[in-house]
């Protein structure tokens, strides 16, 4: 990797890691979608598992006392078991069927009746989120769409969704850190100084985000976050098509 890339990186990663302080998702979805560009799909996993265990990490510490740890420890539970099953396979999916997967996502949920969606977020809505969540992870990088929809359909306010979320996504990365790093071969090495440069980046944008969710209202908190995912989600769709097409 060279100097300037890293530096133009560094930015970004500034950047999603200031996007999600404010709505505790989205910046992942962004971040995942430059590095699949730019590196191979395990290498790009890596790096992307361990820059979001430091925004994650960092926007928990930060708003620790809004954690939910009761839906923490059942969200996880969920993610062990659907490391456990992925494992036992190992797969791992070309470019273009992440990106498709990721995109159509938040659509594929908009389409299933109101009645069999969750109504709240209970133990077992946690379990299951985790299990399913932790599959479209390991598949694309990111839960994206999925675990938003499963907090924002919650009672809780947009403090507790950005603290509880954070919680259970630094869990959820770091098994896919495991998954990519340590149980697929030939995953390939990301120098230090990067790993490094990405944690200190995604820590300042996280800070920076802080300061714009203090001033929204839990309506403009939903409203926004709701718009942001669709737009990125019919990105990824037409880039997930391109690639798939061999257009580019």
């Amino acid at each position: 990797m060279t100097i300037a890339m890293a530096a133009g990186l560094g930015l970004l990663m500034v950047f999603t890691a200031f996007l999600s302080g404010i709505f505790g998702m989205a910046g992942g979805m962004v971040l995942i979608g430059v590095l699949l560009f730019l590196l191979p799909l395990p290498m790009a996993m890596v790096l992307h598992a361990v820059t979001q265990m430091a925004s994650n990490g960092w926007r928990a510490i930060l708003w620790w006392r809004h954690i939910q740890w009761r839906i923490t420890v059942f969200y996880v539970l969920g993610c062990v078991i659907a490391v456990g099953a992925w494992s036992l396979t190992l797969y791992v999916p070309e470019k273009a069927v992440a990106l498709l997967m990721l995109g159509v996502s938040p659509f594929l949920l908009r389409i299933v009746p109101e009645r069999l969606l969750p109504a709240t977020l209970g133990p077992v809505q946690a379990i299951g989120g985790g299990i399913a969540c932790m599959a479209l992870m390991l598949l694309t990088g990111v839960t994206g769409p999925l675990i938003d929809q499963l907090f924002l359909r919650s009672q809780m306010n947009r403090r507790q969704i950005v603290a509880t979320k954070a919680s259970c996504q630094v869990f959820g990365h770091g098994s896919k850190l495991l998954y990519f790093g340590a149980l697929i071969e030939q995953t390939g090495s990301v120098e230090p100084w990067v790993l490094a440069m990405a944690v200190a980046a995604s820590m300042l944008g996280t800070s920076l985000g802080k300061q714009i969710l203090e001033r929204l209202s839990d309506g403009q908190f939903r409203m926004w976050a709701g718009r942001l995912i669709t737009v990125l989600g019919l990105y990824y769709v037409g880039y997930g098509l391109v690639l798939l097409t061999g257009i580019a």
